[in-house]
C-alpha cells in the first residue's frame, strides 16, 4: 500500500534504538517541581530556532491551549480567527467558560480584523488574537506581519498555533529554498520578532516528536510555568518522546535544509502530475496537497485506495462537503509520486459534483 496520510514531513521516525537510553519513562513528578536538565537543553535549542527569548515543553498543545486560555487577564477579549484549528479551539471554550468575550472574524483577513479591534477595543480590553501560522486547508500563511502591527497597536497579544509550520518554513526563503532555511516556523519565515506573539507547537508533524513547546518572551514564559495548571497536575513528557525531540533537532540541523529540499521537489512533481491528470491543488508547496472541489472525492479515494493508494479523506474546514489531501513526506520517492499520478490518470472518468 502506497500511504499518502502521514504528517511526519520531514520523514523522522526515530526508533528506538537511534535515541539516547533512558532508565525509566517518567520521574513520577510533575514538571513545576523539577524540569531534567536535558529538558532544559531542548527548550532552549527550540527557543532560538523559532526566534523567542524563551521556551518550555508541554505534554501536547491541549495541555498548552488550556493552561493560557486559563489563565487570560480579566480584561481579555479574544478575536478568533475563523480558519484556527480545533485544538486551539478546545483550549478557548475554556475561556468562554469564564465568560471571556470571543469575536470571530474572516479566515487570515487582517482588514476585517481591523475593523473588529477598532469596533471592540476600549481603554481597559486586551485583545487577545489567535490564528494558525499556516493553514493546510486553504494553503496560505497568515499575514503575521500584519497581525503583530494591530495587536500592538491595540496593546494585545498575538497567539500563533505554529504546529503546521514548525521544521517546514524557515528564514531567507528563496528558488534554492522555497521553505526558507533552518525550519524555525512562521516567525523565521516572516522575519517577525515581536514581544506581542506568544507561539504554541507540536513537534509531533515535521519533527516527529510527540510533545509540544510554548514560547516568547522570558516574562511570559516564566508566568507560565508559575501558573501552568497541567505542569502541576499532568504528566510531562515522557523520556522517551524527550529523546525524539533531541535527535528531531540534531537531524534538523545537520540533515534538514537538504530533506526540505527534497520534499519541495516531490511536491512540485505531485503538483505537476496532478494537473496533468486535470486535478488541481490547493497547498502551494506545501506537504499537504488538497484536491479542489468539482469531482466526487470520496469515489475517488476509493477507487485509489482499491489501486493500492491510500490519501487522506475528509471533511472540508467549513462544510461537510468531502476533500481529498495528498500528504507528502520526504521518506516518499519520485518513483512512488510517478505511480500514484500514473494510477490516477488510468481511473478513467471520475464522478463530477457541484463545486
Amino acid at each position: 500500500m502506497l500511504d499518502f496520510t502521514s504528517a511526519l514531513y520531514l520523514g523522522l521516525r526515530h526508533p528506538s534504538w537511534s535515541l539516547r537510553p533512558w532508565g525509566q519513562l517518567t520521574a513520577g513528578r510533575p514538571a513545576s517541581l523539577a524540569v531534567p536538565a536535558s529538558q532544559a537543553r531542548v527548550s532552549e535549542a527550540l527557543a532560538q530556532l523559532v526566534g523567542c527569548e524563551r521556551a518550555v515543553l508541554g505534554t501536547s498543545t491541549l495541555h498548552v491551549f488550556w493552561d493560557v486560555f486559563g489563565m487570560l487577564p480579566e480584561a481579555s477579549v479574544i478575536y478568533l480567527d475563523a480558519g484556527v484549528y480545533p485544538v486551539a479551539r478546545w483550549g478557548i471554550e475554556r475561556a468562554a467558560a469564564r465568560n471571556v468575550p470571543i469575536r470571530t472574524f474572516r479566515h487570515y483577513d487582517d482588514n476585517a480584523l481591523d475593523d473588529a479591534l477598532r469596533r471592540g477595543s476600549n481603554a481597559r480590553s486586551i485583545p487577545v488574537v489567535v490564528a494558525d501560522g499556516f493553514c493546510p486547508g486553504c494553503g496560505r500563511s497568515a499575514p503575521i506581519k500584519r497581525y503583530v502591527e494591530l495587536v500592538q497597536r491595540s496593546g494585545g497579544m498575538l497567539i500563533l498555533d505554529d504546529t503546521q509550520a514548525l521544521g517546514i518554513f524557515g528564514q531567507r526563503p528563496g528558488l534554492d529554498a522555497p521553505y526558507g532555511r533552518h525550519g524555525g516556523g512562521s516567525l523565521r519565515f516572516h522575519a517577525v520578532s515581536s514581544a506581542h506573539v506568544l507561539l504554541i507547537s507540536s513537534l509531533a508533524k515535521a519533527f516527529g516528536a510527540p510533545l509540544a513547546m510554548f514560547a516568547g518572551t522570558d516574562a511570559m514564559v516564566r508566568t507560565f510555568e508559575a501558573r501552568s495548571e497541567t505542569r502541576m497536575h499532568a504528566s510531562p513528557p515522557s523520556v522517551a518522546s524527550l529523546r525524539a525531540a533531541e535527535r528531531a533537532l540534531e537531524l534538523n540541523a545537520s540533515h534538514g535544509d537538504a530533506l526540505r529540499a527534497r520534499l519541495a521537489q516531490l511536491v512540485c512533481r505531485l503538483r505537476r502530475r496532478l494537473a496533468e491528470a486535470g486535478f488541481r491543488t490547493l497547498g502551494g508547496c506545501f506537504p499537504v496537497q488538497t484536491l479542489r472541489s468539482g469531482f466526487d472525492a470520496e469515489a475517488l479515494h476509493q477507487r485509489l485506495l482499491q489501486s493500492g493508494i491510500r490519501t487522506v479523506l475528509h471533511s472540508a474546514r467549513h462544510s461537510r462537503a468531502a476533500r481529498m489531501s495528498w500528504l507528502i513526506t520526504a521518506r516518499h520517492t519520485a518513483g512512488e509520486i510517478e505511480r500514484a499520478a500514473d494510477t490516477i490518470q488510468k481511473l478513467g472518468a471520475i464522478p463530477r459534483v457541484a463545486s
